[in-house]
């Protein structure tokens, strides 16, 4: 079988700062512990699972609020997707040893709400309700910014915005088709809105891979998490504009014989938080497939050596 890898795919600068972070952070003696994580740093279990095989707790279910009202002692991580100014000034109130994982890109968004607030705008957020990145951005100015997910939210839209201004931001990692057709609505609306388009480049030259090099596959599939909201985006992206059937799988187990019936080529991506040791498991599966002997042939899930663990 012919397997197109997908260039650029996988890990990303932040997912790599993040996870390098953490390692460091595990090794050192003088960091009180136990260490928290609050929510999955990344959003891929299996790292987190090898992080917590080094002696870190991810706390997960519910918002950073809620999870820091878990910790009493020891140290805290925020994770690469940022997390709302009054969540660290919490974690600083209660004695716990911080360290910020937060992603540049999204670092920017935060000083971009901050600054469009302090200039009197109403913030239009487009993200994905119930992530972890829309409620850090929404935690900088309560009130003040309002998440959209889709056309619909947009109609349901009041804003008492009297003689202030309005800004559309964006999270870093959706669909930048999704995203260009949701600002077109939002400044049909609001003509002088400014527009801040904050998905990041990694997100966006994944997603322009895909949309190109699927085109010559009769199926795609994208490793990553079910929660990894930039992998959900690249199975939509293969779907919606390549136009090829993709599903999303979290390793090489999840892959089923009929997704490749018939199939002569098939185009493999990842997320930018996924281990690049799954990808090629997924490829190597692949270009050995056979499928008279579909079964059997899977391998196990792989030790992973993550930045900066040394293994």
């Amino acid at each position: 079988m012919e397997v197109i890898a997908v260039s650029p795919r996988g890990y990303c600068y932040g997912v790599v700062d993040a996870m390098t972070l953490a390692q460091r952070v595990a090794r050192d003696p003088k960091v009180p512990r136990p260490i928290y994580i609050l929510g999955m740093i990344v959003h891929n279990r299996h790292v987190v699972e090898d992080l917590a095989r080094q002696g870190i707790e991810t706390l997960d279910g519910g918002d950073r609020r809620a999870l820091l009202r878990k910790v009493r002692r020891g140290t805290v991580i925020f994770t690469a997707h940022g997390v709302a100014p009054e969540v660290k000034e919490a974690a600083r109130k209660k004695g716990l040893t911080c360290f910020d994982a937060t992603c540049p890109d999204v670092t920017r968004t935060h000083k971009v709400i901050r600054d469009r607030v302090a200039a009197g705008c109403q913030i239009i957020y487009i993200g994905k309700k119930g992530h972890p990145e829309p409620e850090g951005a929404m935690g900088e100015a309560p009130g003040r910014v309002h998440l959209i997910e889709d056309a619909a939210d947009l109609a349901a839209l009041r804003l008492d915005i009297g003689s202030g201004k309005v800004a559309i931001v964006t999270q870093t990692t959706l669909s930048q088709w999704d995203t260009a057709d949701l600002i077109a609505a939002c400044k049909s609306r609001y003509p002088d809105a400014e527009v801040f388009n904050e998905i990041c480049l990694a997100t966006q030259v994944r997603q322009q891979a895909v949309a190109e090099q699927a085109r010559a596959a009769d199926v795609v599939l994208v490793v990553g998490d079910p929660r990894s909201n930039n992998s959900n985006r690249l199975v939509q992206v293969a779907q919606e504009v390549a136009g090829r059937p993709a599903y999303l799988i979290g390793s090489v187990a999840d892959i089923r014989p009929e997704w490749l019936q018939g199939a002569k080529v098939v185009a493999v991506t990842a997320g930018a938080s996924t281990p690049s040791q799954l990808t090629n498991q997924v490829i190597r599966y692949l270009q050995s497939y056979d499928p008279e002997t579909p079964s059997g042939a899977a391998e196990p899930d792989l030790a992973l050596r993550l930045p900066g663990s040394g293994r």
